[in-house]
């Protein structure tokens, strides 16, 4: 069996990302491996070509991304206290897609993913990041959906 040398975890500050989040924490330390929290600015709708009043697209880009920012501050400051060895990642993009390069990148030996297990039409209309990622990534993706009970 390969060594588990890297987790990396997509967080979209969601509970089906926290119980994901949970279980890539819980493996780094297990196999004493680094932890890449990852989160994924998914692109916005480009509104350039339509008015859209005391904001330009780019002050737009730049307030999400400062808003992600400390979104992640927090989540690793509440989260992450105990554990050093990780790396905290903002990217813009589509999920699946930054998830696939990201994991590429950092040569990640694992991708650890919370899905909220849509069905039916909501998941034919929307899809899944998770379901993505698993069919198109080159290394093992473990899932992780919310406890019965949860709601997302």
């Amino acid at each position: 069996m390969k060594q588990i040398s890297t987790v990396l975890t997509a967080i979209d500050f969601s509970d089906s990302s926290d119980n994901a989040f949970k279980m890539a924490l819980s493996m780094a330390k297990s196999f004493s491996a680094r932890l890449v929290v990852l989160h994924v600015i998914n692109e916005p709708v480009d509104l350039r070509g339509f008015y859209v009043p005391h904001i330009s697209f780019e002050k737009l880009e730049e307030e999400i991304e400062a808003g992600a920012k400390k979104m992640m501050e927090s989540f690793c400051a509440r989260n992450i206290a105990d554990f050093d060895n990780y790396e905290s990642v903002i990217v813009a993009g589509l999920p699946h897609e930054q998830i696939i390069a990201q994991a590429e990148e950092k040569s990640v030996s694992m991708i650890v993913l919370g899905t909220n297990g849509r069905t039916g039409l909501d998941h034919i209309l929307f899809g899944s990041t998770a379901e993505k990622v698993v069919r198109n990534s080159s290394v093992p993706v473990l899932t992780v959906r919310l406890a019965d009970g949860e709601q997302d």
